[in-house]
């Protein structure tokens, strides 16, 4: 138990500090959140006719819509301009809460981690770097990739190296604490 708080406290700071690295220092995902002079515009028109938080699609149909409607729409919209919004009625320059659940996030990730490499036969320091970077990739197929075959997500390789550097260097660390010598 002890091996696992110790692997789950230091591998999730280390992704906690491979995520922080990639979103300021290195700035990888500065594609996805590009700036506009025309700002202050956009803004003026979405607090006009949006009145609470939410992420919207458009164009879109209402939820109850017809599979004729649907159908219809795709036609008239297609090959045509598109966007999706997360909307915010208000913003938080406050980033401690959202440091501090990252933070104890990444620690109960790597403890899940731990927990099924310390079940592992061969546990040795290759298998366990090799099922880091498996486990990386995973969550980047699971999420970022699948989001991006539909959405087209600016940020894709940011995201790739991030599962797979954080996870890589987890790995390492977890394959000196956990190989049997």
């Amino acid at each position: 138990m002890k091996k696992l708080l110790i692997g789950a406290l230091i591998g999730g700071i280390i992704l906690f500090f491979c995520q922080f690295l990639s979103w300021t220092v290195l700035n990888w995902h500065s594609n996805a959140y590009q700036y506009t002079p025309k700002q202050d515009a956009i803004m003026s028109a979405l607090s006009a006719q949006l009145d609470k938080d939410g992420q919207f699609m458009i164009p879109n149909l209402p939820p109850n819509s017809t599979m004729e409607e649907h159908k219809a729409a795709m036609k008239t919209y297609d090959g045509k301009p598109w966007a999706t919004i997360a909307y915010h009625t208000s913003k938080s320059m406050n980033m401690t809460p959202n440091i501090i659940r990252g933070l104890i996030i990444d620690i109960l990730i790597i403890g899940f981690f731990c927990a099924l490499i310390s079940r592992m036969n061969a546990l040795n320091f290759t298998a366990i770097l090799i099922s880091a970077i498996f486990v990386g990739m995973i969550v980047f197929f699971n999420v970022p990739y699948t989001h991006h075959i539909w959405f087209q997500d600016a940020d894709l390789m940011a995201y790739f190296w991030d599962s797979v550097l954080g996870w890589g260097l987890v790995g390492i660390w977890l394959g000196f604490l956990y190989r049997k010598v």
